[in-house]
């Protein structure tokens, strides 16, 4: 194994690990306003350098596991970059200088960066890139988010709950575009709850900085001034330097290595995985991709061996509340005139929600109305990313509503609401 920074790549060290670290932080912060709620005096402020050396004990913690795990199965290590020099070599650039290795197969799993279009004078100081953000060099006093995804609604929820002002630009009418309209109504209202400014229909496409203050104009000509902005609009895989001629290696317009159901370039012996890949960019699907690609290698497709179906992936959003979902989307199905049977159920009618005082949100379960197949789901609230693992599982399995009705759920507890919506 080839790796530069940390084992575990942009996940361990930028992407995943260290942004749900400091969103922790900020839900413990509303868990002490939750405990006011419920009639306890708790006071709560942030030690930034405190926070600072947590993510960073996060971080290498699970570096050391990860790499005390592979060298326990006799995995070579070298901290360096790689590139392919032919279809069986590949070269390492090491500290110590070049090491080429000759291999069987090749797995390039390089991920993807931020991007930076040209209109954004990233200087890691005001204005910031979601890489100089974990943590960023200080909290923002008015942070401008640009980008309303994934990783923009994350950063918003996390910079609000650490005591920011947020003003989040958003292009288009709606959070989260590619979701539900009433997951991210739910979140829209909670981000409005919390003071955050919601820029709908602009484009961002100029930034400028004066001193201590930087300014973000649109394409509408409406225009917005904070102390920082980050950029979270989208990524680019790292396939610059892979030199992928050199083996043959095709790479598509936008700079994917792309692969077939066994995660095979048009070089049979050379493998894609992760961001570079260009499928779902998840640290899940990158993970299930690797244990795919080293059961073919392996020859262990002659035995039972299920192909990836990224149509079956489950994702989750780490917001307050959190966002999960799994399977057909509600409005692609419809829009495709395919018959569905949609059921849903408020937290606000959930027991354990009402007890732990917090009823947002809600589940949402979409089935097949001729059989009962579950084909996909919605959950809004607190606890989704792991409620979604039950409804993940059913749409994996081709288990029906009835079966999740009929299994005996705990009382009181949030999942009961999946049983609610389900029958």
């Amino acid at each position: 194994m080839i790796e530069r920074d940390i084992v575990g790549g942009a996940a361990h060290l930028w992407d995943c690990i260290p942004s749900k670290a400091m969103i922790a932080t900020g839900g413990a912060l509303a868990e002490i306003d939750r405990a006011r709620a419920m009639g306890l005096s708790a006071e709560g402020r942030i030690d930034f350098d405190a926070l600072r050396e947590r993510v960073a004990s996060i971080e290498q913690r699970l570096h050391d596991s990860v790499r005390g795990l592979l060298e326990s199965q006799g995995v070579q290590l070298l901290r360096g970059t790689g590139r392919l020099a032919g279809p069986n070599q590949v070269i390492a650039e090491t500290g110590d200088g070049p090491v080429e290795i000759e291999a069987d197969a090749i797995l390039l799993a390089t991920g993807s960066r931020p991007r930076l279009p040209e209109w954004a004078p990233v200087d890691g100081e005001r204005v910031l890139s979601t890489r100089q953000a974990y943590p960023p060099p200080e909290i923002p006093d008015h942070l401008i988010v640009i980008g309303s995804g994934v990783t923009g609604v994350e950063f918003t929820h996390m910079f609000s709950a650490l005591g920011s002002d947020v003003t989040l630009v958003v292009s288009r009418q709606q959070v989260l575009p590619a979701k539900d309209p009433e997951v991210a109504a739910v979140l829209e209202a909670e981000f409005v709850r919390r003071g955050v400014k919601l820029l709908k229909g602009a484009r961002a496409q100029a930034i400028g900085r004066e001193g201590d203050r930087v300014f973000v104009a649109c394409d509408d000509g409406r225009a917005v001034d904070g102390t920082h902005v980050l950029l979270c609009i989208g990524s680019i895989p790292n396939s610059d330097d892979l030199d992928c001629a050199a083996a043959g290696v095709e790479i598509d317009e936008n700079g994917y290595v792309q692969g077939n159901r066994h995660c095979q370039t048009n070089v049979a012996h050379i493998y894609s995985a992760g961001d570079v890949s260009g499928r779902l960019p998840l640290s899940s699907v990158a993970s299930m991709q690797g244990r795919k690609i080293a059961e073919h290698v392996m020859g262990l497709t002659a035995v039972a061996h299920r192909h990836l179906d990224y149509d079956k992936a489950a994702s989750a959003i780490f917001t307050e509340p959190e966002i999960a979902d799994v399977g057909l989307a509600e409005a692609e199905a419809f829009a495709a005139g395919r018959k569905l049977r949609v059921t849903k159920v408020p937290f606000s009618a959930n027991a354990k929600a009402l007890i732990e005082g917090d009823a947002r949100g809600f589940v949402k379960i979409l089935s097949d109305p001729a059989t009962g197949v579950v084909l996909g789901g919605s959950i809004v609230g607190r606890g989704a990313a792991e409620l979604i693992s039950v409804v993940a599982v059913a749409v994996a399995n081709g288990l029906t509503a009835a079966d999740i009705v009929d299994s005996l759920l705990v009382h009181p507890a949030l999942a009961e609401s999946l049983a609610d919506a389900a029958s």
